[in-house]
């Protein structure tokens, strides 16, 4: 007589600390970023500065930011060109070489930015959601101490996380191992009970690998990855199917 054996399934992972991303996760930078520009476009009067309409310039300048924000990640340039380049670069691509505009786009462009308030949908509501389950919330953010902290508070966000590790006061960047550690540490964190939630592959889910921890993908955009992320959601509320 053949006994039958009982596969009793693996218990799921029993997390504790939640990590989220900030930029493109839960604060909706790219409409926010448009909101700030358009407000730019207008105190400097730059459709007649320099000749350009603000549909072709938000693209290109969104292009710009990505390029270099991806070279700010590698360490291949400070955080200061970042801010002001992108503004150069865009402004190139319509023949138009001023680097003291530049710099004083992007210091306008700063001041206006953390002020606008989109979050992704259902951003406050999954918040809530976690934090009456007992999670410890933190943020794990590559953006800048003093830009990142104004976003969240004037969206509405301030309240909710124990930790924000910024890539300026870990003095380390996503995905390097180290700003994981410092963020784990800070929280009184171990791996085991530790996930990172963002929608950035290289940064957020390349990063928690680097690192050793759990991820969730969150693809707002449909993105297809050879990553294998922990978990991967589309929409924030799924995230209620995983805690």
């Amino acid at each position: 007589m053949i006994s039958k054996v009982t596969i009793t399934p693996a218990p799921m992972p029993s997390y504790k600390h939640l990590f989220f991303d900030l930029d493109h996760t839960l604060w909706d930078f790219d409409a926010n970023a448009r909101e700030s520009l358009l407000e730019l476009y207008a105190h400097f009067d730059l459709e007649d500065r320099i000749n350009t309409p603000f549909e072709a310039f938000y693209p290109s300048y969104l292009h710009h930011n990505e390029v270099l924000w991806d070279r700010y990640h590698k360490g291949l340039i400070s955080s200061e060109e970042l801010k002001w380049k992108r503004m150069w670069r865009t402004m190139l691509d319509f023949k138009v070489a001023d680097e003291p505009l530049a710099r004083e786009l992007s210091a306008k462009f700063l001041e206006i930015l953390p002020t606008q308030k989109r979050l992704f949908p259902y951003t406050l509501e999954i918040l809530h959601y976690l934090k009456g389950k007992r999670y410890e919330l933190h943020l794990i953010t590559n953006g800048f101490e003093k830009t990142q902290w104004s976003k969240i508070s004037n969206s509405g966000l301030d309240g909710f996380f124990t930790h924000v590790i910024t890539s300026e006061g870990s003095n380390s960047l996503k995905p390097k191992k180290e700003i994981f550690d410092f963020a784990m540490n800070k929280a009184g964190a171990s791996l085991p009970e530790s996930i990172m939630i963002g929608d950035n592959l290289e940064a957020d889910i390349q990063g928690a690998m680097n690192a050793g921890m759990d991820s969730v993908f969150v693809n707002h955009i449909n993105a297809t990855t050879e990553l294998k992320p922990t978990y991967t959601v589309t929409h924030l509320k799924e995230l209620e199917d995983i805690f």
